[in-house]
């Protein structure tokens, strides 16, 4: 569970800068990041954005175009109407699918969770291998990283996830060997946790996990946070009045939630976290399985923040796999823009909206009508990645559900029960009592199974823990400001 700001071994450090100067390798900071800059970016325009190259690294921020080849000065994102949602407060979601090689933005967290052991001389990349366990995305940002700092990204995930998931890693793996499929699907945590221990008995292998990786938690409040907070603002100048009500934000490995503590720290933000009603871990106590593909369960992660958790949502995986088919095929969107009179232009910005995004747009539509949101509450939420990730799924779905032919009285039943017929319930506001219960859940996981020290594990239950890593970004910033001189692949 360390995660200081200073050197460990010395002659790792200097093989690591040693191989970053062999692949003209120049780090981005943490500030760079939540705040990127064209000055910075110089030289990236003649890159493509899915290609394995140092200069990618300067693309990884929320700040690229729907191209991911310029840059933007407010985030990508779309506002969703009353008319869609059915409730008065605007719906914000911020698109994931911008960010370079993995069309999502799992990168941003791999590659934080990755630097902070470079720096320290933790991690020599002419030696040791990066594991990346995950449920999908953050696996494939971790072998996209691994292959621009020239060292083996191992990929251990569910042998359920989406097949598109595996396409992509077959492409980009240096060996077929270096993709672990693990027992189960979303749900089947531990089993990929079973595999990490097994892999950690190698020395060669370092495992970054991201559930338990606190840079996980610090990118996000950084970038994310700041990202979240300038769409906000620029929305703010058209509309005075608003006020940022709500963050919702499925909890998965508990990385992007972390914005949500600066959402709420500069506005009283509530911080909401979505879970499967199939596996109600947070609301129950409860498990399952579920297909909201980038959410894993059954657990709490070693990163999140429970006790500034403000709601818990449950949503079905059944609302999620229906929309999916319903804004993934022509028969669906020509319902929602011809009968329901959405603009196309919305439409078409589902092509960005994964299963897990269609899932917390669910819940952040619970959370307007519990908490009876009137036009000037926003409410944020996030698109993981993209639905270009999840044809196979549509396919699947249509062939259960709909093997006679889906057309548009198909997509009226589907708008009417997963958008229109959503109600607020499985809604839980967090007392202090039951923020403690669901706190408690992680003593299991991270004190009995993955040995974390008591001690350790209980002093995240208070905020100065957590402030106390944000107050370290400047010292890991003039690390990796000392790591680049050092290489001087730069200028």
């Amino acid at each position: 569970m360390r995660f200081e700001p200073q050197v460990v071994d010395r002659e790792k450090r200097l093989s690591a800068v040693k191989r970053l100067r062999e692949l003209n390798v120049t780090l981005p900071t943490f500030d760079e990041l939540a705040r990127p800059t064209r000055a910075a970016a110089e030289g990236v325009d003649g890159v493509g954005p899915d290609e394995p190259r140092a200069e990618n690294l300067w693309r990884v921020h929320w700040h690229n175009d729907e191209r991911r080849r310029g840059m933007v000065e407010v985030p990508g994102h779309v506002v969703l109407p009353q008319a869609l949602t059915g409730v008065k407060a605007p719906i914000i979601v911020l698109l994931g699918r911008r960010f370079p090689m993995i069309g999502a933005h799992k990168v941003l967290a791999a590659y934080a969770c990755l630097i902070p052991l470079l720096v320290t001389g933790e991690f020599d990349p002419a030696v040791h291998k990066a594991v990346w366990p995950s449920t999908g995305n953050y696996c494939r940002g971790g072998v996209a990283i691994s292959r621009i700092l020239g060292c083996r990204g191992v990929a251990v995930l569910p042998e359920g996830m989406s097949r598109e998931r595996f396409d992509w890693l077959e492409r980009w793996v240096s060996e077929k060997e270096d993709i672990i499929r693990t027992p189960g699907t979303e749900s089947n945590v531990k089993e990929i946790y079973d595999k990490c221990a097994e892999l950690s008995r190698a020395p060669e292998n370092v495992i970054l996990n991201q559930f338990s990786e606190f840079a996980n938690y610090l990118v996000h409040h950084v970038a994310t946070g700041e990202a979240f907070d300038t769409v906000f603002a620029a929305f703010k100048r058209r509309n005075p009045n608003a006020q940022l009500t709500g963050f919702v934000s499925a909890t998965g490995s508990a990385g992007t939630i972390a914005a949500g503590d600066k959402l709420k720290e500069r506005h009283g933000t509530k911080i909401v976290a979505v879970e499967a009603l199939e596996c109600p871990t947070m609301l129950e106590n409860g498990y399952g399985e579920h297909n909201i593909q980038g959410i894993g369960d059954k657990h709490i992660p070693l990163i999140q923040n429970v006790m500034n958790t403000d709601v818990v949502i449950g949503v079905t995986h059944n609302a999620s796999d229906a929309l999916n088919l319903l804004f993934g095929g022509n028969a669906g969107r020509a319902y929602v823009a011809g009968r329901r009179k959405i603009d196309p232009e919305v439409v078409r910005q589902f092509d960005h909206i994964g299963i897990s995004g269609l899932a917390n747009i669910v819940a952040s539509i619970k959370f307007a009508k519990h908490f009876e949101l009137g036009p000037d509450d926003i409410v944020m939420t996030v698109a993981t990645d993209s639905a270009e990730m999840y044809a196979s799924e549509r396919q699947s779905y249509l062939a259960r559900r709909y093997s006679d032919g889906f057309d548009e009285v198909n997509a009226g039943e589907i708008f009417g029960q997963h958008l229109d017929g959503v109600a607020d319930d499985h809604v839980l506001e967090l007392t202090h009592s039951e923020r403690k219960r669901i706190f408690n859940l992680g003593y299991y996981t991270w004190v009995e199974q993955q040995g974390v020290s008591v001690e350790e594990f209980d002093r995240r239950k208070y905020q100065a823990f957590w402030r106390s890593l944000v107050e370290t970004v400047p010292v890991w910033d003039r690390m990796i400001q000392e790591m680049n001189e050092e290489v001087g692949a730069r200028g």
